[in-house]
């Protein structure tokens, strides 16, 4: 990689977005190179703002909208001498000539501005379908301070009681967690069978039950045909909403006071096509691995690019704040004379839902299938620390590797407390592209109060090994059930008082304890499954009857996954047959 010399030339850098991407960039170029005109159009009113903190300012945990403001263009003109320019649109590019046309928003009036290299920092706008009804008063998008101040003045103009979330992602479980705060009663609508797509089913299941446990009611699998005004829906004059009706499904018409649609977003990509730039598949920018677009002395960083997934190598749009920042800080160090690389997003992504830390990086199930990744998979279920200390909650976990190298693809954790450092610890060691049995061997900080001296990240390796080594063979919840009906025996190693409190219909009862006395009560002849809460003790049952000659597997996360996803009716117990 070529680096900078002390002293970068200068240069006249125009950026187009003030958040985010764009504001690390004119930061980094400012700081490398004193002499060089950085001019930033932003065609909202403010610039560095916290976007990802409108939901928590809307539900009242920030306090003020301040706050959010990181830096203002009087800040950021004494501090870095930016010529920051707010309620400025850039409306067209000329890469020929080097030059933007530029719309003042306030006085309607153009401009024509040159530049030697052009930052794009568009960013991504929500989705808004072409749903009959979508432009009703109430019914809002997220993604700005003007929007938060939009909602907040209909808030206090109208008190709403009741709301609708359109879309379960990220923006649509803060939002709906936020109203919940704030009192409201909540409906989540999604088109698919669950919320965060990044996250599998089994996994998103922990999420459903949250969200229900305070409130929330769930419409999943249901896409909205359309919203109604209050008087076009037939109903008692006490129940009428004060924004919409909301139509999905077969569902009766749902009453909303206030809607809001997170239903995803799209990259902001009509300027950069209107310049003839190249658009990928997924609808991004295409750059390449400096954030160079197909237009020489035009970058663009942040979510409006599509950028390479490490782990399959595939194009991709991830809209995340931190990539977004190195993005820009990246693009500067290019202009002003580096050759750096960016080596692609693996979508470290974190949420909080109520009790609830669900995260995610890599690559789920549904994507590896998609890519056609041979892969095997392991579940834990530990807790954030040492059981015995005060406080120990669980982690769900669920870590993806590759079938025979045993390289790191994806992962997921949930769970209420110490499921950060763990995703956070799997990432790096994704980006590392370090295999399931460098888990094992990573050395972690342990007191009693924050770890195990077998971290789960050493449990997660450890578990992942023995899959890899063939020292168990893993059978996974969604397998259960054609098993059972095939004839496999499902052996059941956890204690009377657990099995009382839920099991496997059709599964016979042997606690480890004493299965070493009771294995003339096994079929012979049947291919056996043993299970316990969480994988562990029916890994211990698997080794004992796999030296015993049984023909047996081991359900990978034990009860609490299959139970987590299927909640079952549990069936009366079979006899231990003798």
């Amino acid at each position: 990689m070529k680096t900078m010399g002390a002293e970068a030339p200068a240069k006249k850098i125009v950026i187009v977005g003030g958040v985010a991407g764009g504001m690390s960039a004119a930061a980094r170029a400012r700081r490398l190179s004193e002499d060089s005109q950085i001019i930033v159009f932003e065609r909202s009113g403010h610039v560095s703002y916290a976007n990802c903190g409108l939901p928590y300012f809307i539900g009242g945990e920030i306090k003020s909208q301040d706050a959010l403001l990181v830096q203002t263009p009087a800040s950021l003109k004494a501090r870095l001498n930016l010529d920051i320019r707010v309620l400025h649109e850039v409306i067209a590019i000329d890469p020929q000539s080097k030059s933007v046309m530029v719309k003042d928003l306030t006085t309607g009036e153009t401009s024509q501005e040159s530049y030697d290299d052009l930052i794009l920092s568009t960013g991504a706008a929500p989705i808004r379908p072409r749903v009959p009804g979508i432009d009703l008063p109430g019914v809002f998008a997220l993604r700005s301070i003007e929007d938060v101040e939009t909602i907040q003045t209909w808030f206090d103009e109208n008190k709403p009681l009741r709301a609708v979330v359109a879309g379960g992602g990220f923006i649509g479980l803060e939002m709906a967690e936020q109203l919940v705060r704030r009192g409201l009663d909540v409906t989540l609508i999604d088109g698919k069978e669950q919320v965060l797509a990044p996250i599998d089913p089994e996994m998103a299941s922990l999420v459903h039950s949250e969200l229900r446990k305070h409130g929330v009611n769930l419409v999943l699998g249901e896409t909205i045909a359309a919203f109604r005004a209050p008087s076009e829906v037939p109903s008692p004059q006490a129940d009428m909403p004060k924004s919409c009706w909301v139509l999905a499904g077969d569902n009766a018409p749902i009453a909303a006071d206030l809607v809001i649609l997170g239903l995803g977003i799209r990259p902001e990509v009509t300027l950069a096509r209107n310049a003839g730039l190249t658009i990928g598949e997924r609808g991004g920018i295409r750059v390449n691995e400096n954030l160079q677009t197909s237009a020489p002395g035009i970058w663009a960083v942040g979510d409006a690019i599509e950028v390479r997934h490490p782990v399959n190598g595939e194009w991709t749009l991830i809209a995340l704040g931190g990539p977004a920042n190195r993005q820009g800080r990246i693009a500067a160090n290019n202009i002003l004379g580096a050759r750096e690389v960016y080596s692609g997003t693996i979508g470290t992504a974190i949420l909080r839902v109520f009790d609830l830390t669900v995260t995610s990086v890599g690559l789920n199930e549904l994507q590896l299938k998609a890519d056609n990744i041979a892969y095997e998979m392991i579940y834990i279920h530990p807790t954030n620390h040492a059981g015995y200390y005060p406080g120990a909650e669980r982690l769900d976990m669920k870590v993806l590797f590759q079938k025979e190298s045993g390289t790191l693809l994806g992962a997921q954790v949930v769970g209420k407390d110490g499921v950060d450092k763990r995703i956070d610890v799997l990432a790096t060691a994704i980006k590392a592209r370090m295999t399931i049995r460098d888990l094992a061997e990573l050395e972690l900080a342990y007191a009693p109060p924050f770890g195990s001296a077998k971290d789960p990240i050493n449990l997660a390796g450890m578990a992942g090994t023995n899959v890899l080594d063939g020292f168990t063979e893993q059978v996974h919840w969604h397998q259960v059930e054609a098993l059972s009906k095939g004839g496999a025996c499902l052996i059941d190693v956890r204690s009377s008082a657990e099995r009382e409190r839920g099991h496997i219909g059709g599964s016979i009862h042997i606690p480890l304890p004493e299965l070493r006395n009771r294995l003339s009560e096994i079929p012979a002849d049947k291919d056996i499954v043993t299970y316990c809460q969480s994988g562990q003790r029916s890994y211990i049952a698997y080794r004992i009857l796999k030296q015993h000659g049984f023909r047996v597997q081991n359900l990978s996360g034990g009860y609490l996954t299959w139970h987590s996803m299927l909640n079952p009716v549990i069936l009366p117990a079979i006899p231990v047959p003798f």
